[in-house]
């Protein structure tokens, strides 16, 4: 993309809401070609390392809880969960990613409740989930994050567990590069201007957010919830795909993922 059309800027709630609706509406058909094999139509892929909740467990026992996924994309983190005997519901604010989510229900017969939702307005009960989880799903892509953190806990009980993974926050300080060039810091860790990709008027068509670790436990704490672990999956042997600025060659030197496991203690 033109230099011109990417820049870090201060974006509102609304412009950052409609840009990342329309991203996810028209990418997600390139989305789903570039990526949809390594994620699989059932399963649970928490990052570009390759990190799998089936070996993983940071969801602990899902047999019969009702977990809800956050920012789900073409759910199939939902699905596997089903097939794990988790009552799953899985949420997203783009249509063109649930039509993803519901195609694959086709084709796998595993068929979970599907929701058009704002990770800000969750359209549901208190208390109403015993897990919440999302792999790179809607905490990178909303202004107000501390908020987000605030419905999850409303809509899960007490005892609930709350696990996501985004963008490791050192991450910030490099370009987007899988290459030398993403070896070299070019821009300050503390700068928590968004990354912005803009029309030739200055619209905003993509946002994506960046807080530091401190921030997102400062979120986590305000929200009421326990941090239990902070996992930073390691790039495996023989892993040689490069998805973005995610490539063996960074992910041997500094880690790309942030995976944060949390509860919100019982009374």
């Amino acid at each position: 993309m033109d230099d011109d059309r990417v820049t870090r800027r201060r974006v509102g709630d609304a412009e950052t809401r409609q840009a990342n609706r329309g991203w996810w509406d028209t990418d997600a058909d390139d989305y789903q070609a570039e990526h949809g094999a390594f994620l699989g139509d059932t399963d649970f892929v928490w990052c570009p390392e390759g990190l799998r909740e089936a070996d993983a467990r940071l969801l602990g026992d899902v047999a019969g809880r009702r977990v809800l996924e956050v920012g789900c994309g073409a759910a199939a983190c939902a699905r596997w969960l089903a097939t794990q005997g988790a009552r799953p519901v899985a949420f997203d604010l783009s249509a063109g990613m649930l039509r993803h989510a519901a195609q694959a229900a086709d084709r796998t017969g595993v068929r979970v409740p599907l929701v058009q939702a704002d990770a800000l307005a969750l359209p549901f009960a208190d208390g109403a989930f015993d897990i919440a989880c999302t792999a790179f799903g809607a905490i990178p892509f909303v202004d107000d994050s501390a908020a987000l953190m605030a419905e999850v806990a409303r809509v899960l009980r007490p005892g609930g567990r709350w696990v996501f993974s985004v963008t490791h926050p050192m991450r910030w300080i490099f370009l987007d590069d899988p290459g030398e060039g993403g070896l070299t810091a070019v821009h300050s860790y503390f700068d928590r201007s968004p990354y912005v990709e803009q029309d030739d008027s200055g619209v905003a068509t993509y946002v994506e957010q960046h807080r530091t670790l401190g921030d997102r436990i400062r979120e986590l704490v305000g929200a009421g919830f326990r941090l239990l672990d902070l996992v930073e999956p390691e790039w495996p042997a023989g892993h040689e795909g490069i998805w973005g600025q995610w490539s063996p060659l960074r992910g041997r030197i500094f880690p790309g993922t942030a995976i944060f496991v949390t509860d919100k203690p019982a009374g």
